[in-house]
């Protein structure tokens, strides 16, 4: 980015308006506007919308080469490694109805927290959120369950690999190795040990409040989990292979300027193979099971196309501006990202502080740019904070869906803040701060 803003003149801040509207239209149309909003094509059209003004201000000032670069290089991996994990873990199901003790629930749960940074948090809490369920019909409480799964699967577990949350990913695009995010551990380690332990206590104490027939007929209606699809792990294996070494860190000539378009998009090819393999080599009734469909990651493809593209200019000022914004030390990052993630997607929230630090002095070691310490604030403030509310994280709103659509009653935008994330996880993530960060 540092190369990018060579002779770029003071951006005007009219221009980042279309950006924050956009950002307004994702986290409020659902809330008001649910039955226009589920239009991909009404998602689209906003997102075209909003991206005029932005081509029109660039090309006018001779930066719309900034514009190319970050809808091919940065939305288009972006969205192909979304949509080739979307694709290989939609044709894996896991089926099934066990005990719904709490330390099966816990172990279901731990699951998740692992498979989260390889199969990434969507994939993730796809598989499990609906055996999760089943495991848990008979019971009367259960709400408790999902929350945590979207806390833990949805959100936490995904810290450890650029596969596992999209802001982390951006900042592999940013420069930072694949393996980097593996620091992360201590910080995944110990809000995973504190999360999954505050769970099974919670659910060792609703257990015991639930009724003893309940509780029989969950023993009595036993199915055994059985898993198919199972051809789609050696895909995800090559999707994670892919984005480790099919990069310009192990292959230079893909970052020259003159390489074929490829090469430059090589891995891009190599993730577009998986998943056309997965779709030949799965069985349609095994998607049927998990009732896949494509409009998800339609929705997600139109949607960030206008967060890429509006967030350009935003990029370009807040590096400009670095300096005039406050934000100087770690923990300066770590609140003021987790606070944007939580209501903001937390993939634009990540890249724009990563492009603040940026124009900062940065302190060595240098990782993607920037200090290695504010990087780490960044990457983990994005993926954690992103269980704060239900639109800080996409799978957030899926598991909540679902979990509905099975009977499950859960609580509304505000009451999951005020009893559940604020108090339970926000102090976790304050802890994570006092400690690593």
């Amino acid at each position: 980015m540092n190369i990018l803003m060579q002779n770029i003149e003071m951006i005007p801040v009219w221009i980042l308006m279309p950006f924050v509207v956009q950002l307004f239209v994702i986290a409020l149309a659902p809330l008001f506007a649910k039955y226009l909003w589920e239009s991909n094509r009404n998602k689209l059209i906003v997102s075209l919308a909003l991206s005029v003004p932005v081509f029109i201000f660039m090309l006018s000032n001779g930066i719309i080469e900034k514009l190319e670069h970050q809808i091919l290089f940065d939305y288009i991996p972006f969205i192909i490694l979304l949509g080739t994990l979307f694709v290989v873990t939609g044709g894996i199901h896991l089926e099934g109805d066990i005990r719904a003790t709490p330390a099966v629930n816990t172990i279901f749960l731990s699951v998740g927290y692992v498979l989260a940074s390889l199969m990434g948090t969507t994939g993730a809490a796809m598989l499990l959120i609906r055996p999760v369920l089943a495991t848990n019909s008979q019971r009367k409480f259960k709400m408790h369950t999902v929350l945590f799964f979207i806390a833990t699967v949805a959100n936490c577990g995904g810290l450890l690999t650029p596969v596992g949350d999209p802001p982390l990913f951006l900042l592999y695009l940013r420069g930072a190795s694949f393996t980097w995010f593996l620091n992360l551990f201590p910080e995944w380690l110990f809000v995973g040990v504190i999360l999954l332990s505050l769970y099974f206590i919670t659910d060792m104490f609703f257990f015991r409040k639930e009724d003893p027939k309940d509780i029989t007929a969950d023993e009595r209606e036993i199915i055994p989990l059985r898993i198919s699809g199972s051809v789609n792990f050696l895909f995800l294996a090559g999707v994670i292979l892919s984005v480790t070494f099919v990069n310009s860190g192990f292959i230079s000539s893909m970052s020259d300027a003159h390489a074929p378009v490829w090469l430059k998009f090589l891995r891009e090819i190599v993730l577009l193979f998986m998943a056309a393999a997965s779709i030949f080599f799965t069985k349609k009734k095994v998607r049927m099971s998990n009732k896949f469909t494509w409009t998800p990651i339609l929705e997600v493809a139109a949607v960030f196309l206008g967060i890429f593209a509006t967030m350009t200019p935003v990029l370009l000022f807040l590096n400009q501006n670095a300096e005039n914004l406050g934000l100087h030390t770690p923990s300066h990052f770590y609140y003021a990202t987790g606070i944007l993630s939580s209501f903001l997607d937390n993939a634009p929230t990540a890249m724009a502080f990563h492009s603040v630090a940026q124009g900062l002095q940065s302190v060595p070691p240098l990782v993607a740019g920037i200090s290695e310490i504010v990087l780490k604030s960044i990457s983990v403030s994005a993926v954690f904070f992103g269980a704060l509310t239900y639109i800080g994280n996409g799978p957030n709103f899926m598991v909540k869906s679902i979990a509905e659509e099975s009977g499950v009653k859960m609580p509304g935008f505000f009451t999951y803040m005020l009893k559940f994330s604020l108090i339970l996880l926000l102090p976790v993530y304050i802890l994570v701060q006092l400690l690593f960060l």
